[in-house]
């Protein structure tokens, strides 16, 4: 794993892989749902490091690994609810400000890397993103379901989604960040009614697995 640093600029660190690394694999546009194609061998991958966040995010010869983590409670009709907000001013990815999420998470960082937690950093940096950003009231259950990749947007080309899905008896997720705003459970077909005020990431999730 290689590392890429800058000692005049105090700039945050960011995993990343090169593009051409995810095309050997299988290219495609939106959903995957073959997580082991891509999850494992990206991470493995000799040429995956870290390198200045403000340089990648303009940079589509690279993707960020995103884990994407969606919240479903479903209740006792069957009705599954999921966890949704609006992205604040505060939030890190700027384009993405004042629109509607079903994901939460974030960048891997190279803080996750000299953590002195055990696991792969990964998970250290999913783990981390949950903590800063949202509160779980309760046992869950997680499953890793599937890969983003929306190489018609500008955020989209230069990033790439792990999405994983959170199963809850109650919805019990609450926001952690005055940034995550107006956020709470709704059910997946009323925020499919209004689709179109969500992020690209979020419209391919709800399209893939709630459609």
């Amino acid at each position: 794993m290689s590392t890429v640093t800058e000692d005049t600029v105090a700039e945050e660190l960011v995993l990343v892989v090169p593009t051409e690394a995810f095309h050997e694999l299988g290219h495609f546009q939106g959903f995957c749902p073959d997580t082991e194609r891509y999850v494992g061998p990206l991470l493995a991958n000799e040429d995956l490091g870290y390198r200045p966040r403000g340089a990648m995010e303009a940079d589509p010869s690279f993707k960020q690994l995103i884990p994407y983590v969606v919240f479903r409670f479903t209740d006792e009709a069957g009705t599954p609810h999921l966890f949704q907000y609006t992205r604040g001013g505060g939030q890190g990815e700027k384009r993405l400000h004042a629109k509607r999420s079903v994901g939460v998470g974030g960048h891997i960082s190279s803080v996750d890397a000299e953590s002195e937690q055990q696991g792969d950093v990964y998970r250290r940096g999913l783990e981390r993103e949950l903590e800063e950003e949202v509160h779980i009231d309760c046992e869950y259950t997680e499953s890793c379901v599937g890969m983003i990749n929306d190489d018609e947007t500008e955020v989209g080309r230069v990033h790439l989604g792990v999405v994983h899905v959170f199963d809850l008896p109650s919805p019990c997720v609450r926001p952690r960040e005055e940034d995550i705003a107006d956020a709470g459970f709704r059910p997946a077909a009323e925020l499919l009614a209004e689709i179109d005020g969500f992020e690209s990431w979020s419209q391919i999730v709800l399209r893939a697995l709630f459609a």
